[in-house]
């Protein structure tokens, strides 16, 4: 029952969702029950106050009731977002359908409407200066939610800044510092993976650090998923995390971003995905690479080479396999999402806002 206080005092001191000392999203349903109950006043009522009331109390039952499934629809968005980055899975082509979600671009409107708001919100708090590519996926088209790119096998599930250079292979030199920095890394990186190693035969229990296998033959130990740093991994593999550490364009505040160990076992095969967004480059250091592996991104075959790093934008169409045999033994990689060289730094800020790792 109101007792003498009319609708619009209470709405308005409703605030943000889930802020303190306001209605949640949870509390909706509260209000809604609350709302559907008869309004009791003494008896007898003039006829057109009663039919007043009942108005009344129907108009803010389905006012309230608009809000309730307004928020819930916003809060699946938010979630829908997240997957649809296929952020969460990890460094190799095989985690696009790891447990945030896959990089397909089937999560469509919902996504892109959400990432539409963040970046609005972005601009009206700072402002829109040095985003022009970030600006022009804000208003929709082929920029948000799966736009191809200029060409057909260019495809990122979430987002797509125009005008940024398109290539299968980024050239090394595009990333000068942190391609040296990880090469010169090597030795200590290989060493961490020898102290994380296993026989990888799937007959024992998963060692501690190790992700389940999002394919067959597809094993991944993360230092970084989805811009969160994993602390146990990381003082595991000192060298790597110093390493990461000393990059200048590691996506390490963004749910774009991963780097971990990539475990790809003879036989298996990795078919034709497409990754999240072209703003990100996939720097791969070989560690280990036996004879019959294979990368083939965007129609253009590449193979790794030991102790040399190999940058990829992998919201190109790609394939990895490993043609070896068992005698050969794993390849391994060790994966890091690094920044396409060409986003902007304003670009970025405004990016690391929108896509920003979850609490």
């Amino acid at each position: 029952m109101w007792k003498g206080r009319n609708p619009e005092a209470v709405l308005e001191g409703t605030g943000e969702l889930g802020g303190p000392g306001g209605w949640g999203l949870d509390d909706a349903a509260g209000l809604l029950a609350r709302a559907s109950v008869p309004i009791m006043f003494p008896w007898p009522l003039p006829s057109g106050s009663s039919a007043l009331t009942v108005l009344l109390g129907a108009l803010t039952s389905l006012f309230l009731w608009y809000c309730y499934r307004l928020g819930s629809q916003d809060m699946q968005a938010l979630g829908a977002g997240s997957r649809a980055g296929g952020v969460g899975a990890g460094p190799d082509a095989c985690s696009q359908a790891g447990p945030r979600g896959s990089g397909d671009p089937g999560e469509g409107p919902r996504a892109e409407g959400l990432v539409s708001r963040r970046l609005r919100a972005y601009a009206r708090r700072y402002s829109w200066a040095g985003m022009g590519r970030v600006r022009r996926a804000a208003q929709g088209g082929c920029g948000l939610a799966g736009g191809a790119g200029p060409l057909g096998i260019q495809r990122p599930g979430l987002l797509f800044l125009p005008d940024l250079p398109s290539s299968p292979f980024v050239p090394r030199d595009a990333q000068r510092h942190d391609v040296e920095l990880l090469q010169s890394s090597f030795p200590a990186i290989l060493r961490d993976f020898g102290a994380v190693s296993w026989d990888f035969s799937g007959t024992t229990p998963l060692p501690r650090g190790w992700s389940p296998p999002l394919a067959p033959g597809c094993y991944q130990l993360l230092l970084y998923q989805a811009g969160r740093c994993q602390p146990s991994n990381c003082r595991r593999c000192p060298g790597a995390y110093r390493a990461l550490r000393g990059l200048r364009s590691f996506m390490s505040a963004n749910t774009f971003g991963n780097a971990g160990f990539s475990v790809l076992l003879p036989g298996a095969r990795l078919e034709g995905r497409c990754g999240p967004t072209n703003a990100r480059v996939r720097c791969h250091l070989g560690l280990k690479i036996p004879p019959g592996c294979e990368l083939v991104v965007g129609g253009e075959p590449q193979c790794w080479a030991e102790g040399h790093c190999l940058l990829v934008d992998d919201s190109f169409l790609h394939t990895v396999a490993h043609n070896g045999s068992p005698e050969d033994g794993p390849r391994v990689v060790f994966i890091v999402d690094l920044w396409h060289p060409n986003v902007a730094g304003a670009e970025r800020q405004a990016l690391d806002f929108v896509f920003a790792p979850d609490p």
